[in-house]
């Protein structure tokens, strides 16, 4: 967190690289679309000087109510089973990371997305369109309702298909500070042939899964998953380039 000494000297913020054995490959043999675009040479960490750290931030009342119910589209209410998926956005102190712009989007219910690629003969729901946002509140809370997302196929490998997962873009404090990860459902049958799952270093895998909480299940409405995002530093959650492959 920026702060200042009792000097009066500004104090810009340092973060702990994750250690090898959690930091994801942005090169994964498995994962055969990383081939096209991990770099060939060692990514160097730049220090964060005031530019990177100040502005510009996303004034909240460009972010609606609305915008976080991603049941209700066009006039109707999406198909499939509702969920609630909350958490916190924390820096890499633990600090709860406030006002920070948390973005979803995902497949719908029969696992197809919204999108021009995405034509496999699974139906489109006219009531949801798999997108959402919302800024996280003085605690770094944040909260969706949403559609469970379908498992759908891909080409990676012969009989590929994804487990079901949300996908997340969030800002900090600043734009440098970006996040986008994945968020899967626990227990997945699907996550023993995933790649994109599995090149998450074991030790770091669960990080990007969500916990099923019963206490904020909704009586005859949505089951709940809480899920906490660490924006950087060695509990980190796994991330992944911002022009990954994945349609969605």
């Amino acid at each position: 967190m920026t702060g200042t000494t009792s000097e009066g000297r500004l104090v810009l913020p340092r973060y702990l690289r994750e250690p090898d054995g959690t930091r994801t490959p942005v090169g994964f043999p498995d994962y055969r679309s990383t081939a096209l675009r991990a770099p060939l040479r060692t990514p160097v960490d730049l220090p964060h000087r005031l530019t990177e750290v100040t502005g510009p931030v996303l004034g909240e009342d460009r972010v609606l109510p609305a915008d976080a119910d991603l049941t209700l589209r066009n006039g109707g209410e999406a198909i499939g089973q509702r969920i609630l998926v909350y958490g916190r956005v924390l820096d890499s102190d633990g600090r709860p990371v406030p006002h920070a712009l948390v973005e979803v989007w995902q497949a719908n219910a029969a696992g197809r997305y919204r999108h021009v690629v995405d034509n496999w003969p699974a139906p489109l729901d006219p009531h949801f369109d798999g997108l959402g946002r919302v800024v996280t509140d003085s605690l770094g809370r944040y909260e969706f309702l949403t559609i469970k997302p379908g498992a759908y196929p891909w080409g990676n490998h012969h009989n590929a298909w994804r487990p079901a997962h949300i996908h997340f873009s969030l800002f900090g404090r600043a734009f440098t500070q970006r996040l986008v990860t994945q968020m899967y459902f626990p227990d997945d049958p699907l996550f023993g042939q995933d790649p994109i799952f599995n090149a998450i270093p074991a030790a770091a895998r669960h990080r990007a899964v969500s916990r099923h909480s019963l206490e904020r299940t909704q009586d005859n409405w949505a089951l709940a998953f809480e899920w906490d995002i660490v924006l950087r530093g060695t509990d980190q959650t796994p991330f992944e380039t911002d022009d990954d492959g994945d349609v969605a």
